[in-house]
């Protein structure tokens, strides 16, 4: 849509066509899932005990319970690869919604607070609540999601001029720093760095199948509700003015889109803990593949944010084995280049 300037002052809207690439998106939708079901499949059958492709078809379709590599493959690697697959379409999408509301190019989940927010409260449930149930837990990662993005916007609007993507970053950064100080604090004093570590590492090796049970519903119901709210998304990237001179309610949008956000990246969070980029890396390659138009963004967005989690959890478990390397390293060999791309670029444009 285009805002047209009247001879008599009045402006209306044009409609025009958002740039999209329908065929590309189809296409990487339909590449994109044959891809990352071979790759979980490759997931799973490399490990510390090497299974052949066949087996791993033979685990998943007819299981045996005594046969041992049946049993490796169902009961630690396949929630292992499916959970890697339900975080990064997570984090991803909740990335791609963020900058989309916000047209803010540097939004993600881990650069504004939201995950260091997840991880404080998750490390106050761990000191005073122990023992608490995966259902619980996965609650208070929601509030805790939501206390870090509360502070960050907090902070930033306190900056003469307003908020701007750079100062959003920043109060990120801050709130981040803070809230993952207090967090390492509290692992300290209360003896629990060995219960936190998995939040500070980043990965799914700890993945259970009561863990998927628990989230499935929620990052389901999460990214349906994306999906619905797309067009709305792909106004309001155009401009909030915009948005509501075309009728939308850009605040009820905007409410139902941070909402999506925060269960998103609080499930994903509860389960993976501290991996950041990849809800700043993946929409930005999905929009250079497949246009501005968000009911192609979410869903190519999905399919590569699982990707990309799937392949680093592989190259962490082939990098030095025996020993895995964090997932949340490798991605950031990819997301620091590319955050301080866009801040440079971004820095140009002020």
């Amino acid at each position: 849509m285009a805002v047209i300037q009247e001879s008599n002052g009045m402006t209306t809207t044009s409609p025009v066509k958002l740039r999209t690439r329908p065929i590309t998106a189809t296409l990487i939708l339909i590449g994109g899932l044959v891809a990352l079901l071979f790759s979980m499949a490759v997931s799973i059958s490399f490990g510390a005990a090497k299974i052949p492709l066949s087996l791993v078809w033979e685990a998943v379709f007819q299981f045996n319970p005594n046969i041992t590599e049946h049993n490796i493959i169902q009961e630690l690697r396949l929630p292992r690869v499916i959970g890697g697959a339900m975080i990064g379409a997570s984090f991803a999408v909740a990335g791609a919604i963020m900058q989309g509301m916000t047209r803010n190019p540097m939004a993600d989940s881990g650069l504004l607070g939201i995950n260091a927010g997840s991880g404080f409260v998750i490390a106050l449930c761990f000191a005073f609540f122990p023992g608490l149930p995966f259902s619980t837990l996965i609650i208070y990662s929601f509030i805790g999601a939501a206390m870090g993005a509360v502070l960050v916007f907090g902070v930033g609007s306190m900056a003469v001029g307003g908020l701007t993507p750079i100062r959003l970053v920043l109060a990120g950064a801050a709130v981040s720093a803070l809230l993952i100080a207090l967090s390492q604090g509290i692992a300290l004093y209360f003896r629990i760095g060995l219960d936190l570590a998995y939040f500070y590492a980043g990965g799914v090796a700890g993945t259970k199948w009561s863990h998927l049970k628990i989230m499935l519903p929620w990052v389901v119901g999460a990214l349906i509700t994306a999906m619905i709210l797309s067009r709305s998304i792909s106004l309001l990237s155009l401009g909030e003015d915009i948005a509501a001179g075309l009728g939308q309610r850009t605040k009820l949008v905007k409410f139902v889109g941070v909402v999506v956000v925060l269960i998103l990246a609080g499930s994903a969070v509860s389960v993976v803990g501290s991996v950041g980029f990849i809800g700043l890396i993946i929409p930005h390659l999905t929009r250079y593949l497949v246009g501005v138009d968000y009911k192609w963004i979410i869903p190519c967005s999905a399919i590569l944010g699982s990707l990309l989690v799937v392949l680093a959890d592989l190259c962490a478990r082939l990098i030095n084995p025996p020993y895995e390397t964090p997932i949340g390293a490798l991605i950031a060999i990819i997301g620091v280049p590319f955050f301080l791309y866009l801040a440079r670029k971004e820095r140009r444009e002020l």
